[in-house]
């Protein structure tokens, strides 16, 4: 054990993580997990109309209890030797602020207005928006969308601000700025006051907000002003300069070193997104692309700069010099639900039947509860392993994963996920095969469009709960990309990158590759492709993608219609 520890927190969608890391091995001393109430209880969310919102006091308790209780844990002579925290989070999950840099849910008025709070990555409010963004840019002679894959997401900065100022007065009016929420936790950390001095990061600036070099930071007001009127002004109180996240954003402030029982001396480093910080954590290499595998994925992939600087992928979800690696080009694409496809069918299948358990007058509530928690904890397990062990036939039920719309490749959020080929015969074993191979043909799509576009996909690393947890879809996805898929050891590679960058933002270590040489802990297991399923899998991956276009094709007339009579 060495004398240097530090505390790497990873903000997902369900709950905060926090770990505390030994940098001279890599090895976790404690961790903690907290999965907020408000979330949990489904406030402020409501599916139907894809409205996914995030309360600050959910992250701020969460901050405090999984710290501490990591402290209390470690103890005493460790909590002494922590010399910084990083933090990660999903992203884009931006909020309105006031000139304190205090989200407005946090003032009385806004307590429990859902506007006012963290709009949630996967909430696509904001589809509106983003098309009005998408068909703007077009009349100008820069391309301000070059660098987020020619395409801006209802998943995005701009677009949120743009739908929560048009449909809230009140917020509209108490709205001074436009947080991320991986600015806004070291921005809390280290005592901030001024909004204006909030260090942002470019891994959030560069691939939600549209902050390039090549633009000298944000497109012009005038760009946004003639979007809306709404948006003018905004842009001088946003920020210019960005940070890498191996950098300090500052120092623990005083409230939160009592709250935590550590020293001001802690050193807090810039945040970005868990994808970013999570292919760091799973030892992310050149043209190696990094696959973190949770409710939706997050593909990561860096190359050197030099090689890839006069490639623009179209598509994706950004190519930010420095967000992943400082002094490498970051590229992101990723599924806007992967986990969730699994997660939709799960609750779809076991809902009704927790239902009648619990109403039952036959059933014990105890055991009725135990019941419903065990076929929840089992249903995915029990049901994959039957799908597994059914015949392959090319003219199977076959799947379109786009359950929450499609990130990657080409972002359109309207579209909706479908399955055919159904009859008599389907069951629930045959209908998560079609999942499960949808999900794998998406990831495919994604690797063939860096391909196609001169980046070469070399190597794939699997990252997160689904790699860890489900042989049989690593395995669906080794074969559908005809690739080996290396998992990474650590369960937790978000919070591990996170630590690794709070490492370096200490001086630790003068780069983050030498932490990640470090503090790594390898690969445990790796799927191979069988070459007997190839072309099987060829073959109906072709037919997603025919099935998709006509599907993409159909839904978009069908929308552009209503769209129509409505207007």
């Amino acid at each position: 054990m060495s004398d240097l520890f530090v505390i790497g927190v990873d903000y997902g969608t369900d709950s905060v993580r926090s770990v505390i890391v030994d940098t001279a091995t890599g090895a976790e001393i404690s961790s903690s997990v907290y999965y907020y109430p408000r979330w949990r209880d489904g406030l402020y969310c409501d599916a139907a109309s894809s409205r996914f919102r995030q309360h600050p006091l959910d992250y701020i308790e969460g901050l405090e209890n999984t710290v501490n209780e990591c402290l209390r844990i470690a103890g005493t002579a460790v909590a002494l030797r922590v010399k910084a925290i990083s933090v990660d989070t999903t992203g884009s999950t931006p909020v309105a602020v006031d000139r304190t840099g205090t989200p407005l849910a946090l003032r009385p008025e806004f307590a429990n207005n859902p506007n006012a709070m963290f709009i949630l990555w996967k909430d696509h409010t904001s589809v509106r928006e983003a098309a009005e963004l998408n068909e703007h840019a077009l009349k100008f002679d820069i391309n301000y969308l070059d660098f987020v894959g020619g395409i801006y997401s209802s998943e995005w900065f701009w677009a949120k601000l743009l739908h929560i100022l048009r449909i809230d007065q009140d917020v509209r009016g108490a709205c001074y700025s436009w947080v991320e929420q991986c600015d806004w936790i070291p921005f809390l950390l280290t005592g901030g006051t001024d909004v204006n001095q909030l260090k942002r990061g470019v891994c959030s600036a560069g691939h939600k907000a549209l902050w390039a070099k090549e633009f000298g930071g944000l497109p012009p007001d005038s760009f946004f002003s003639s979007l809306d009127p709404l948006l003018s002004g905004f842009r001088s109180r946003l920020f210019t300069e960005t940070f890498t996240a191996d950098k300090a954003a500052g120092n623990l402030s005083p409230e939160w070193a009592e709250k935590l029982g550590l020293s001001t001396d802690v050193i807090i480093g810039i945040g970005a997104f868990d994808a970013h910080m999570g292919a760091v954590g799973g030892q992310i290499e050149p043209y190696h692309l990094s696959k973190v595998m949770g409710t939706s994925t997050c593909d990561m992939l860096v190359a050197p700069i030099d090689e890839v600087e006069h490639i623009l992928v179209g598509g994706i979800c950004g190519q930010v010099p420095g967000s992943v690696i400082p002094g490498m080009m970051g590229m992101e694409a990723g599924q806007s639900a992967f986990g969730d496809t699994y997660a939709w069918f799960r609750k779809m299948t076991t809902q009704s039947i927790g239902k009648i358990l619990r109403t039952s007058s036959h059933i014990d509530a105890g055991l009725a509860a135990i019941l419903e928690d065990e076929l929840n904890e089992r249903f995915i397990r029990e049901v994959s392993q039957q799908a597994a062990a059914l015949p392959l036939d090319e003219n199977d039920e076959l799947a379109i994963d786009w359950l929450n719309g499609r990130r990657t490749p080409d972002a359109n959020q309207l579209l909706k996920a479908t399955i055919t080929g159904l009859h008599l015969g389907t069951d629930a074993p045959r209908i998560l095969r079609s999942l499960i191979e949808a999900t794998c043909f998406g990831a495919r799509a994604i690797v063939d469009r860096f391909n196609e576009q001169g980046v070469p996909v070399k190597g794939l690393i699997g990252l997160g709960g689904v790699a860890r947890k489900s042989p049989y879809i690593m395995q669906v996805m080794s074969d559908v990309m005809q690739m080996p898929i290396r998992i990474h050891r650590s369960e937790q590679t978000c919070a591990a990158g996170a630590a690794m960058f709070a490492a370096t933002a200490a001086g630790i270590f003068g780069k983050v590759e030498d932490a990640m040489d470090k503090m790594g802990q390898g690969f445990d297991a790796e799927y191979y492709p069988d070459p007997k399923n190839a072309n099987h899998y060829e073959r109906r991956y072709q037919r997603y993608l025919e099935l998709g276009n006509y599907i993409a094709t159909y839904q978009t007339i069908n929308t552009a219609e209503t769209s129509l009579v409505n207007n």
